[in-house]
């Protein structure tokens, strides 16, 4: 079993689990359709069913389980109880976990997002969170740091699949697309060694079209989390576009 709660960066143990299991992140998102389809009540015991049943698969097969945190939470209270025992099981099987929360603010409001997702013992901790930079990258650099002191990760919205986000993402400031500027001041925020795996990562789409948002390889390994797969339409031989 791979331990998601050794004193190492989020980056490092990213990495190791990487090596051990492969780059696969299966996504929890007991969406109502495929509560049905699973045969599960579209409510809490439903919820709560599809997320262990779904750690219990990927325990010991992948490296990374991603619960999408409004499925849970659109049950309220009862929810996040829910949530926070699919997240503990994940944890507990060795899975690293990333809180697909998506929090963006400013402040003291976001500190307090992170110290919910991000505090080691918290009911809701989990290994890194996916945040919004739609406030500035700038905005996120108390939650970066938050991160970084506690070993977990942030994975930050860059270039996202949904083909809503292609004309604010390809817009351009000065030479660069907003895209490629998230992803160059996230990347700079980051303080781990050029040859170690960083613990600020992006999430780039498998359905976006790179070259035209600007986004080139890093010079650094930075992790990238690439949803699309699905409803989405990304396919396998999407893949090498982004990796």
């Amino acid at each position: 079993m791979i331990s998601s709660g050794s004193r190492l960066p989020f980056g490092s143990r990213l990495q190791k689990a990487v090596a051990a299991r492969g780059r696969l992140c299966v996504g929890i998102d007991p969406h109502e359709a495929l509560l049905r389809e699973w045969g599960l009540g579209v409510d809490v015991a439903g919820v709560r069913e599809f997320g262990l049943r779904t750690v219990d698969a990927a325990a010991s097969t992948v490296a990374v389980v991603k619960p999408q945190v409004s499925f849970f939470e659109r049950f309220g209270s009862a929810g996040y109880a829910a949530l926070e025992e699919v997240m503990a099981a994940a944890r507990a099987a060795g899975l690293l976990v990333i809180a697909d929360a998506k929090r963006g603010d400013i402040g003291t409001t976001m500190d307090a997002y992170a110290a919910a997702w991000l505090t080691p013992g918290s009911a809701l901790e989990a290994d890194a969170l996916t945040v919004s930079p739609y406030l500035g990258v700038g905005a996120l650099s108390s939650t970066f740091a938050y991160a970084l002191a506690h070993d977990k990760g942030v994975f930050v919205l860059a270039a996202t699949s949904n083909p809503e986000a292609a004309g604010l993402q390809s817009a351009r400031r000065g030479q660069e697309t907003v895209a490629a500027t998230v992803a160059a001041e996230v990347v700079a925020a980051d303080p781990t060694g050029a040859d170690e795996w960083a613990s600020l990562g992006l999430v780039v789409g498998a359905t976006v079209d790179l070259a035209a948002l600007g986004l080139r390889a890093f010079e650094r390994p930075v992790p990238l989390l690439a949803p699309g797969f699905g409803a989405q339409g990304a396919q396998p031989a999407d893949l090498p576009r982004v990796f």
